[in-house]
Parts: structure tokens; sequence; C-alpha cells
């Protein structure tokens, strides 16, 4: 599997809607998301990025290859941070003083 990015000149919906309809005819493609602001086409999955280029071009559009590379890998539970405990929400510095007996004051922050 791969994450292939196409420079693609997209301009308006009609031509976001002709390239998303060209490019899910091909097999093998997991995820499509196109950015008009970027004009961008990011294709993941085990597809050609030369057909893949081929395939925009035959619907009118102006098309290349940005990059052709492994997919992000999904997150793990590990780099999730855990939510602190609800009895940490409430802690607070309190000044405590005790004086003993036989000896001068001492003071616990």
């Amino acid at each position: 599997m791969k994450k292939i990015v196409l420079k693609v000149n997209i301009h308006c919906q009609k031509c976001k809607r002709d390239v998303l309809k060209a490019v899910t005819k091909l097999t093998g493609i997991n995820q499509v998301t196109v950015d008009g602001e970027k004009g961008t086409l990011t294709v993941v999955g085990d597809v050609d990025p030369v057909l893949l280029t081929e395939t925009v071009r035959k619907s009118g559009k102006v098309a290349e290859i940005m990059s052709v590379g492994p997919p992000k890998p999904p997150e793990t539970k590990s780099s999730v941070k855990k939510p602190l405990p609800p009895w940490c929400y409430d802690c607070q510095l309190v000044p405590v003083s005790y004086v003993p007996y036989d000896s001068g004051p001492c003071s616990i922050l």
C-alpha cells in the first residue's frame, strides 16, 4: 500500500467531481482526498502512480506526480495522552506550620 500525491488543476466543484469520478474507477484504492485550495489529489492504496496520473489526464486535467511513499501509520494507543485522575484537578499547595514543644517552629510547604 502506498500514498500517492498528484498536483492537479482543480478550479471548481465540477473539476473536483470529474477527477473523483475518473479515479474511483481504478481498483486497489482505499482512500481518495481532493484538496481544491492546494490543487492536490491524494490516493492511498495499491495502485500504479503512472496509471493514476494517466487516468486523471484522460479526464481532461493536467496532472503530475508530487510524491509516492508509504501512508501515514495509524495513531497508536500509546501516543494518546491519558487524562489525569479526577482527584488531581483539585490539588493545591497549602502551607502548614508545626511548632514542637521543646524546639523552634518548623514550616512545611
